[in-house]
């Protein structure tokens, strides 16, 4: 009867979405900027002047969003974010950083840091007109919202309608293909809630840190610490260690529970906070740091 509940529990269950326009179809229409990211010029979506300027954008998104919702998906509003994020006076430093400014992280990732969205659902589309018919041509790409990996798409075009209405065209061109789309976002997160979320996680020390990884604790290396710690809070042990040296320790596929014991949601900064907090136990102090929603990185030393 238990396995049968949490098998219940598993497929209740459905993963949060954000329905954003795709970068491609930011940067095509103007409705992008280039910020200098710790040295290197990086061009992203700005989705803000993209929803001030194109209001078929934001009913677009909103058809899309609503044939989710039908399906039982929560959302989480774009546009709701975005307003979120600048009343954030730190984040919204991010978002309006000036050309040259050093940002640690994109402001794209601040925003999915924001919203805390499993899945970041993007989409592209385009209107043809053959005559008195109109029809649409679209693409959606569903992204790991931790990993940036891709999960599920679709792309097509619809058969040509009297009809110009942007709903009614995304309804009548997506629907063919949204049924196996929405089973493959699905397919992905249950097997999350089965075997954990994909995170990586760095270690490093500070130059000034009297402790480095072959240090010993009861006879014990730190990195043999720091592997136990690791095999007793990842799912089922599952992570592998990609390198490891006296300065610095990098695991990858790192599977981190969706829910902590008390069943709240289990980010990767929470989740990165358990190891500082072992650290700190055996006298070390560290500072954490998380970079999007799936990259933490922890420096032993100081703060």
């Amino acid at each position: 009867m238990m396995s049968n509940l949490m098998i219940f529990a598993q497929g209740a269950k459905k993963p949060t979405i954000m329905v954003v326009p795709s970068d491609m179809y930011c940067i095509k229409n103007g409705y992008s900027k280039v910020v200098n990211n710790q040295g290197e010029n990086e061009t992203i979506p700005n989705y803000k002047k993209a929803l001030q300027n194109d209001p078929a954008l934001l009913t677009g998104i909103t058809a899309i969003g609503q044939m989710m919702a039908d399906r039982g998906f929560p959302l989480k509003l774009l546009e709701q974010e975005l307003k979120s994020l600048e009343d954030e006076s730190a984040e919204d430093a991010m978002l309006t950083s000036k050309e040259g400014s050093d940002v640690s992280e994109s402001p794209v990732d601040a925003l999915k840091k924001r919203a805390k969205a499993d899945i970041i659902l993007q989409v592209t589309w385009l209107v043809n007109k053959q005559g008195p018919k109109y029809s649409l041509t679209y693409n959606m790409l569903g992204i790991d919202a931790y990993t940036n990996k891709q999960i599920s798409a679709c792309q097509g075009t619809g058969a040509p309608t009297f009809s110009a209405e942007l709903p009614v065209l995304i309804e009548e061109s997506v629907s063919n293909n949204f049924e196996d789309f929405a089973q493959r976002l699905q397919g992905h997160f249950d097997e999350m809630f089965q075997n954990g979320r994909e995170v990586t996680l760095r270690i490093k020390k500070w130059d000034s840190s009297d402790v480095d990884l072959e240090s010993e604790f009861e006879g014990i290396e730190l990195s043999d610490i720091i592997e136990d710690w690791m095999a007793d809070n990842t799912v089922n042990g599952r992570f592998n260690t990609t390198d490891a040296t006296e300065n610095m320790m990098y695991f990858e596929q790192v599977r981190i529970p969706l829910f902590n014991e008390q069943g709240r949601a289990l980010d990767t900064r929470r989740w990165a906070r358990g190891l500082v907090n072992k650290l700190k136990e055996l006298g070390i102090v560290s500072k954490l740091m998380v970079k999007g929603l799936g990259q933490a990185t922890i420096i032993i030393g100081e703060k």
